[in-house]
């Protein structure tokens, strides 16, 4: 396939700048049979009892920063991701090119020093814990489509609410709609709940530059599937519940972890790129956010819900005005048999 198969018509103004005014508000698109216009409040009514919900539970770390040179050249960074300690791999933005030992000054006076390069990022460290000093000196990291500068307000919203291990650059989104009334409600109904870990790298916004997808390779992202959630799979399929995903991430985390065959525990790097044709060891249903076209998770999601039926998603979306991206409204689909185009 090739990424233009992917593309879609995107009005600008259907790209949500805002979140909802609450948790939760937004609204659901069901693909069940045809299409359905919900409320994201009616989820419940999609799920049953015995079947597994798998969150992401990374945390959004402030991974923006704003430094100049000693020439006094400005520059921003991006973090990609924490290599432990005092040291991590961030994108860099600057009029002139960054070399090995250049010093660069933050907003609030620390002096990080570039190591090294590595491909299309900089390894850096900090004077400091690295993770204490984003946490001081950072600005939440909102994707370039939402244009405008974040507020205080999106340190709490560009968050989930079970969100407890840092060290994401971007919200798994689908995961924003819950609140703790939402997750009581599916306790209540005999939904368990499972987490894992993948940490969003800032490689997430770089746009596919390869027409062939066969020629593409997935930025690497860390992921943590523990043992205990291996188990609460392996009991969910026992009472013959499902497994339902929250987010590509959740997705691409849980299917690398299968990816000898069977789901194993899992601590370490994935560049797992799923398109149309992969075939689904785990996951039986997926809840997600609306995607970029052209963009790898749009293409995980076309192989999931099948290319037709996705894309058709998609244009229905687009007529019915629903709010796109990370801030935007969600949709919920089932596995399907023959997820090929």
């Amino acid at each position: 396939m090739r990424r233009a198969d992917f593309h879609y018509d995107l009005p600008t103004e259907l790209i949500a700048q805002e979140p909802p005014a609450e948790r939760g508000a937004s609204r659901l698109l069901v693909v069940e049979e045809g299409l359905r216009d919900r409320r994201f409040s009616d989820l419940p009514k999609y799920l049953r009892a015995g079947d597994l919900v798998v969150f992401n539970d990374t945390r959004v770390i402030p991974a923006r920063l704003f430094a100049h040179k000693s020439t006094g050249g400005r520059v921003e960074l991006l973090l990609e991701r924490l290599l432990g300690g005092r040291r991590a791999l961030v994108q860099a933005r600057a009029s002139k090119g960054l070399n090995a030992g250049a010093e660069l000054t933050l907003e609030d006076g620390r002096t990080l020093r570039v190591v090294d390069r590595r491909e299309a990022f900089f390894e850096v460290e900090f004077p400091d814990d690295a993770l204490a000093c984003l946490e001081a000196a950072g600005q939440v990291p909102l994707p370039p489509y939402i244009e405008r500068a974040p507020t205080l307000a999106d340190r709490e919203r560009y968050q989930t609410v079970f969100a407890r291990r840092p060290g994401a650059v971007a919200a798994p989104t689908a995961g924003l709609h819950f609140d703790r009334t939402l997750l009581d409600r599916l306790a209540a109904l005999g939904v368990e709940v499972g987490y894992l870990t993948l940490h969003v790298g800032a490689g997430t916004f770089q746009p596919m530059r390869v027409d062939d997808l066969a020629e593409h390779r997935m930025h690497p992202e860390h992921v943590a599937v523990s043992a205990a959630l291996c188990d609460q799979v392996a009991a969910a399929r026992a009472r013959g519940g499902r497994v339902v995903a929250i987010g590509t991430t959740a997705v691409r985390a849980i299917e690398a972890a299968a990816g000898g065959g069977v789901l194993a525990p899992l601590e370490g790097d994935t560049r797992l790129f799923i398109t149309p044709g992969y075939e689904f060891r785990v996951v039986n249903a997926l809840l997600t956010n609306f995607h970029l076209p052209e963009s790898t998770l749009l293409m995980l999601v076309c192989a999931f819900g099948g290319y037709d039926a996705v894309m058709a998603a998609y244009r229905h979306a687009v007529a019915a005005r629903y709010r796109f991206f990370s801030y935007g409204d969600a949709m919920l689909l089932p596995r399907r048999a023959a997820a090929a185009r």
